[in-house]
């Protein structure tokens, strides 16, 4: 069995010594142009000429949770692509979430500019019930976050493209609900994928209908967001402030006005980076399990783009 692996960073030669570990039965190499036939390929924006190359492979593993980079390919119909189902990631998500979450509902950067001056003022108690938190996109990451967020009693709501059961979360599902889950959501926390139909979904139309001084908290992809519609709804007052993971542009220009904005907080795509050796146990275990002529999660559908 080959294994063709493909990532331009520095982190390749990791990646090659510990799935050759795992795979001591596998020819596991680099991917050169012109490299000979691959039965699978476990890569990280890959070059189109890997997959104009590579016909014959049995599936494709992205070594990420998003595929939005992978998709901007041109993918054979046939071609099965598998993305990691968590791989660490959903423990990292859930503690920059509740984080970002409480930081806000506690007005921990009030008390952050009041260290400043010497102040000592308390801030009058919140009420939870007052901060419904309402999760876009409830995959694996999504629900995770939203059973963190339960376990300090704030409301939680969450909207999917197709409809959703999850114990404690209030579902709403499709375009029909999506203005009721606006409507109901004081914290906004967006997990979505980005795709054809989820672009710019993060607009003045959409904020708007936010609850008048609510947070949004954006851990998924920065195409999903409108930058300057975030940034008058803040300057309005209609939003109390926004922390941000992800960017339109990566890194975020220096001259961004998100850098100096008192109410925007900035991440460097840092709410969850992959685990190396979760996710090489993922990808192995299923490489065995399509060896084995078995059933995988992970699947994208291509035509959704997750």
């Amino acid at each position: 069995m080959r294994v063709a692996f493909y990532e331009p960073g520095a982190r390749a030669d990791l990646w090659l010594q510990e799935l050759r570990a795992a795979l001591p039965h596998a020819l596991v190499a680099h991917w050169e142009a012109g490299a000979p036939p691959a039965d699978y390929a476990v890569t990280w924006a890959p070059p189109q000429q890997l997959i104009d190359e590579q016909t014959g492979l049995k599936a494709l593993f992205n070594i990420g949770a998003g595929v939005d980079r992978l998709l901007q390919l041109r993918l054979p119909s046939h071609l099965r692509v598998v993305r990691l189902d968590d791989a660490g990631m959903g423990v990292q998500m859930a503690e920059y979430v509740c984080h970002a979450l409480i930081r806000h509902f506690r007005e921990f950067e009030t008390y952050a500019g009041q260290q400043l001056e010497s102040g000592w003022t308390q801030r009058p108690p919140r009420t939870r019930s007052e901060f419904p938190v309402g999760i876009m996109g409830l995959g694996v990451l999504g629900e995770k976050v939203a059973q963190a967020v339960r376990q300090f009693e704030f409301p939680v709501g969450g909207w999917s493209r197709t409809a959703r059961r999850i114990d404690g979360v209030r579902c709403f599902a499709g375009q029909a609900e999506f203005g009721d889950f606006l409507a109901a959501t004081k914290v906004l926390v967006c997990l979505l994928p980005l795709t054809a139909d989820t672009q710019d979904i993060l607009c003045h139309a959409s904020l708007s209908r936010l609850q008048a001084g609510a947070y949004v908290i954006n851990v998924a992809r920065g195409g999903l967001l409108v930058e300057d519609d975030l940034l008058a709804l803040v300057d309005s007052g209609h939003l109390a402030g926004a922390m941000l993971d992800v960017f339109r542009t990566e890194p975020l220009p220096l001259d961004h006005p998100f850098w100096r904005h008192p109410k925007i907080q900035v991440t460097p795509h840092t709410s969850a980076q992959t685990r190396r050796d979760e996710s090489i146990a993922q990808i192995v275990g299923k490489i065995n399990a399509l060896e084995r002529g078995e059933p995988i999660a992970g699947i994208v559908d291509l035509e959704r783009g997750y």
